[in-house]
């Protein structure tokens, strides 16, 4: 099974993460972030990854270190079931649309953490979520998970929309790269023979 379990104690945050990379997609996530929530769930029911998450946070304060800390703890849990890579298709990527709104992503689990991030939002919140941590939450996954992640915004004008429809997107991606490949056996994807 490819499993992991992570626990991040910080004195602004603590985050446990469980996650399964060859689950259903079940989810049971608790950050005390609502909208926050609602996207993880989106991003464990389409990636087919179980995910169960912790997260006790300063939210007294905001929500940045909450979503910033479980993004660095969710990276590093997918780090951590992936193992050495082995057999996996390692590239990923998907556009999906969702009404008016329809974003694009490509990734690869090069090891290699980068973010390109094209994504704009007509409005500042969306409820009273902070529409700037949408893009925190991928900058700590693709960092502390290393993956390349390219998202882009092809086009929209609802801020939920779009967010929904990122999360979507780099969930079908992500289901697709850590997927094993029957063509690659026990291989490791890359000519250097290290990911």
């Amino acid at each position: 099974m490819r499993t992991a379990s992570i626990k991040r104690k910080t004195a602004e945050t603590g985050i446990t993460v469980l996650v399964n990379l060859d689950g259903t997609g079940t989810y049971d996530n608790q950050t005390g972030v609502g909208f926050f929530d609602h996207m993880l769930d989106q991003l464990a029911r389409h990636s087919l990854i179980d995910m169960t998450i912790r997260a006790k946070g300063d939210l007294h304060i905001d929500d940045h270190h909450t979503v910033e800390d479980t993004g660095i703890a969710l990276g590093q849990a997918l780090t951590a079931a992936l193992g050495d890579k082995r057999g996996i298709r390692r590239y990923g990527h998907f556009n999906l649309a969702m009404d008016d709104a329809q974003l694009a992503c490509a990734l690869d689990l090069s090891a290699r953490p980068f973010l390109v991030w094209n994504v704009d939002f007509p409005t500042a919140k969306i409820g009273t979520f902070d529409t700037e941590l949408v893009r925190e939450f991928f900058q700590a996954l693709a960092t502390h998970g290393g993956i390349t992640l390219h998202v882009d915004k092809v086009h929209g004008f609802n801020s939920h929309h779009i967010a929904e429809a990122a999360f979507k997107a780099v969930a079908r991606a992500l289901r697709m790269a850590v997927e094993p490949d029957p063509r690659m056996g026990d291989v490791l994807p890359s000519t250097k023979g290290a990911l």
